[in-house]
């Protein structure tokens, strides 16, 4: 029986270049390194529910600061699937790091959109510590499950965007 419903791919170089240019300075070179190195989200062991999603490069994020992370990721879903993203558990115990949106919703539609579905963390730490994190560490991780539809749903909306664009008229 197969199990699987889901792909994870890298976004554009053009996409991601564009958006690291946007949140931090980062000169070409380093980009494409970065892109370079992005690592497809897996699971840790066999029994493991959820695919980790892996730094781009170091940070660190004092007390009650937030950051803004791309992955570079993006998932194509079956249409009944919804990837979920919760910090790692260990992360949330030693630094009660938390997900600005306390979960993160990947609909199978978001793969379609303008911004290639590129799944982005903000990231908040709520302790009293400096959290440092290094390239290719484990920051978050995504967890599939298939949804069910009440009766009577009649949505014909189209998905064109990220965050917040499910609210916008079409």
């Amino acid at each position: 029986m197969n199990n699987f419903v889901a792909s994870f791919y890298k976004i554009s170089f053009e996409n991601f270049k564009n958006f690291l240019l946007n949140i931090k300075k980062f000169d070409i070179d380093e980009i494409e390194n970065i892109y370079d190195d992005i690592i497809i989200p897996k699971r840790a062991t066999r029994f493991s529910a959820g695919y980790d999603f892996f730094s781009l490069f170091d940070f660190e994020l004092m007390p009650n600061e937030t950051i803004l992370i791309p992955t570079g990721i993006r998932c194509k879903m079956n249409n009944d699937v919804v990837l979920l993203l919760f910090p790692r558990s260990s992360l949330g115990f030693k630094y009660k790091l938390q997900l600005d949106n306390t979960i993160g919703v990947i609909d199978s539609d978001y793969y379609d959109s303008d911004n290639e579905g590129h799944i982005i963390l903000k990231l908040t730490n709520n302790s009293n510590n400096k959290l440092s994190i290094k390239s290719k560490d484990a920051i978050c991780q995504g967890i599939f499950l298939n949804y069910l539809l009440a009766n009577e749903d009649e949505v014909k909306n189209i998905r064109n965007g990220g965050i917040g664009s499910t609210n916008e008229k079409k």
